[in-house]
């Protein structure tokens, strides 16, 4: 079957509407949001309503050996849902409807098209709470989320997407739809394939509905800021609040150079000082009682460690404000330049050294890098800024990128938390997991997808 049968056969099958050839168009789903991700011209963007549909798609794609990139939003990172030449791009947007909320259970069936926020403010209508809180919550989707395993700003307490999943279902390359997991707390039958596929990027499978489990929605928080004159002890601090075992529900780190950019932004003065090289936001979800002894723990922990500011408020707008100046950087940071946010975790004992490894490194370019992150779980993001219009800063860029993800791995950390491996970090990944882990990788590849049609040179290549 050649390209043009191909996609008359597809619109035969969802119609013409949802069939996209024309270049401009097709163009706005070649990438995702990460400038160093090579891209390339799909054949076609399609647009299934159903998992019917999607079916259909993968078994006239198999049979005419196009491959399938599949995508949600395009707010990812790392450019696993950029297109490569010739290709489907299979959009799923139109999976958009949130099938079940089983409150006595606490569970939720949801399609992949389903909008982060949307979902957590429907379940939110039943008392209940969705965990997983990336960055782009407002707009990103279910399904890209579970592909990525995303994280976000509460992982600290509740864990990234996978730690939410109780079953899928998947399309696999035969076009076969496989109904793995389960609706129950406990579950070991067989081995556990929904963990397999979230993160997979789909590059195993399509996932066209997930189970997911919810919480009971959280007291309203309250709020902790400290500030230190040395990164040193705020990582300090870091370590502190894991070996004493206390777990808040938020603990995020900035540095010197991401809170004078939100400062600026905001036009506010966070109280930390001209002189404090490092921020500490935490909260507590708990309520009441244990949640102010959450705090005064904390705060005392920031105080022994030498912080030059500890402030904790139970007021909800100015515990907002607070938070604000934290999921802001990136935006404040768009007014020196364009932005390229590495992700890399490391063991939280040393978020200080990978935040000096960063300092070193911007030196060394001549670039900006505004360091944020998940201080509770180790995972931070390097932000580098560069002017677009001047190819020495880019390459400089791109090199910094690099060499953040060296420190990281030399501190035993891992390239990636929550953003993914995608098409940027092929190489990283295989110096991480060794040619064993590699070897496995592929097998299981090469297992379910026996063309290499799924979203192929995402994560690793099959030779």
């Amino acid at each position: 079957m050649g390209n043009e049968a191909l996609v008359t056969r597809l619109r035969d099958l969802l119609g013409k509407g949802a069939v996209l050839t024309d270049s401009d168009v097709t163009a706005s789903y070649a990438r995702d949001m990460m400038p160093l991700a090579p891209s390339g011209t799909p054949l076609a963007v399609v647009l299934p309503a159903n998992a019917a549909e999607v079916q259909a798609v993968v078994k006239a794609c198999a049979e005419a050996k196009v491959p399938i990139v599949p995508r949600g939003a395009g707010s990812g990172l790392s450019g696993a849902a950029n297109a490569i030449d010739g290709c489907v791009t299979l959009s799923m947007t139109k999976l958009n409807e949130i099938v079940e909320i089983d409150a006595g259970n606490r569970l939720a069936v949801v399609q992949p098209g389903v909008v982060n926020l949307d979902f957590r403010n429907a379940v939110e209508k039943h008392g209940l709470f969705y965990p997983p809180d990336p960055s782009s919550y407002d707009w990103c989707t279910i399904g890209g989320n579970l592909s990525t395993n995303a994280g976000g700003l509460c992982c600290v307490k509740y864990g990234v997407t996978t730690d939410s999943v109780l079953g899928l279902e998947v399309v696999l390359a035969d076009g076969s739809l496989l109904k793995t997991g389960r609706r129950t707390v406990k579950g070991v039958a067989g081995y556990d394939l929904a963990r397999l596929f979230v993160g997979s990027e789909g590059t195993l499978g399509v996932i066209t509905q997930a189970t997911v489990q919810l919480k009971p929605l959280p007291q309203a928080p309250a709020t902790l800021v400290a500030g230190f004159s040395t990164t040193e002890a705020a990582g300090e601090a870091v370590a502190r609040v894991v070996r004493e075992g206390l777990v808040p529900s938020l603990l995020e780190i900035m540095d010197a150079s991401s809170i004078k950019a939100s400062e600026a932004y905001l036009k506010t003065d966070l109280g930390a000082g001209s002189n404090c090289q490092a921020l500490l936001l935490g909260q507590s979800d708990a309520g009441g009682e244990v949640a102010r002894r959450e705090l005064a723990a904390l705060e005392q922990i920031c105080v022994d460690c030498g912080a030059d500011l500890a402030y904790t408020t139970e007021d909800l707008e100015e515990g907002r404000m607070l938070l604000q100046a934290r999921r802001v950087v990136l935006t404040a940071l768009e007014t020196y330049g364009l932005w390229l946010t590495d992700d890399v975790c490391v063991p939280r004992t040393r978020i200080a050294e990978l935040i000096r490894g960063c300092e070193k490194i911007s030196s060394e370019v001549g670039l900006r890098i505004a360091v944020v992150g998940h201080a509770g779980d180790g995972n931070m993001h390097p932000t580098i800024v560069y002017q677009p219009d001047d190819p020495s800063e880019f390459e400089r860029a791109q090199r910094a990128f690099d060499e953040i993800l060296e420190v990281g791995l030399s501190l035993g950390g891992t390239v990636t938390g929550e953003h993914g491996v995608g098409k940027i970090k092929r190489e990283w990944l295989a110096r991480e997991i060794g040619p064993v882990g590699l070897r496995v990788h592929q097998q299981i590849k090469r297992a379910l997808d026996p063309e290499n049609l799924f979203n192929p040179g995402s994560m690793f290549s099959m030779t």
